[in-house]
C-alpha cells in the first residue's frame, strides 16, 4: 500500500466519464435566449409598434386617455407633445408617449 492511496482516494483517481458533446452544451443556453425572444421580447416589441402607430394616427377631436388615468379631447398636437382638454377651458399638455389609449367617439359625453 501507497502512502498516496492514504491521502487520494484510489476511486478518484479512476478515469472520468466523458462530458457531453460541445453542441449539447450549447443547445440549453441558445434554446433559453430562444425562448425569451419569443415570450418577452418579440410581445413587447409588437405592442411597441401598435402603440407608435396609434399615436401617429391621433387627431383633433380624439378622445383619449393617458397613463395616468385622465381622459379627454385632443385639442392641439405638436411634434412631442399633445395638449388634451380634460374639462371646459381646462386644458394640459403631456408627451405624445403619455397617451395610453384612444377612446371610441362620445364616450367621454356618454360618461
Amino acid at each position: 500500500m501507497n502512502l498516496l492511496d492514504l491521502v487520494i482516494a484510489p476511486a478518484h483517481a479512476a478515469a472520468q466519464p466523458a462530458a457531453p458533446g460541445f453542441g449539447m452544451s450549447l443547445l440549453f443556453p441558445i434554446l433559453l435566449i430562444a425562448i425569451m425572444y419569443f415570450l418577452m421580447i418579440r410581445p413587447q416589441m409588437k405592442r411597441a409598434k401598435e402603440h407608435k402607430a396609434m399615436l401617429e394616427k391621433l387627431s383633433r377631436g380624439d378622445e383619449v386617455i393617458t397613463n395616468g388615468g385622465i381622459a379627454g379631447t385632443v385639442t392641439d398636437l405638436g411634434d412631442s407633445f399633445i395638449t388634451v382638454e380634460i374639462a371646459d377651458n381646462v386644458r394640459i399638455r403631456v408627451q405624445k408617449g403619455a397617451i395610453a389609449n384612444v377612446l371610441p367617439k362620445g364616450t367621454l359625453k356618454s360618461a
